[in-house]
């Protein structure tokens, strides 16, 4: 994907990322900054969507960690960036993770792919024993 440039953080949140409440208070706060900034109902959703994937990521794989929510402009646009972070195992085998199917848990694999596929921007960093950080974005229009 290629990586448009940001010149100005118009609005930044922190969140916390620890139990299963505080994806539903992310999901709520992403609706309200994409609201903010206007982005359709269709973008609304895919953003909610792979918000609510990475959040639950950061929780079952990355034992909790922080999510900080910012509404950006380029030069001619405006866009939601989120960053997911945690203090996690890592992720060994980032090709593998971003595979439809895979998973290490439960769930149907489609977590950390659907959330590329839902960004306009999807950037992961990932460290075994130390960490993630996911960083996604989603321009308006």
């Amino acid at each position: 994907m290629t990586t448009t440039p940001i010149s100005e953080i118009v609005k930044s949140n922190h969140l916390n990322v620890k139990v299963a409440a505080d994806v539903v208070a992310i999901r709520q706060a992403v609706r309200a900054l994409a609201v903010e900034i206007g982005l359709n109902l269709v973008e609304q959703t895919k953003i909610i969507t792979a918000a609510s994937e990475l959040g639950r990521n950061t929780i079952i794989h990355g034992g909790g960690g922080d999510a900080t929510l910012e509404i950006v402009r380029s030069t001619d646009r405006l866009g939601l960036r989120l960053a997911f972070e945690d203090k996690g195992p890592g992720i060994a085998n980032l090709e593998q993770a971003l595979r439809d199917g895979f998973t290490t848990g439960t769930g149907l694999g489609l977590g950390l792919g659907g959330a590329k596929r839902l960004s306009s921007e999807f950037h992961i960093e990932s460290e075994p024993g130390v960490g993630t950080k996911i960083t996604i974005l989603r321009w308006k229009g």
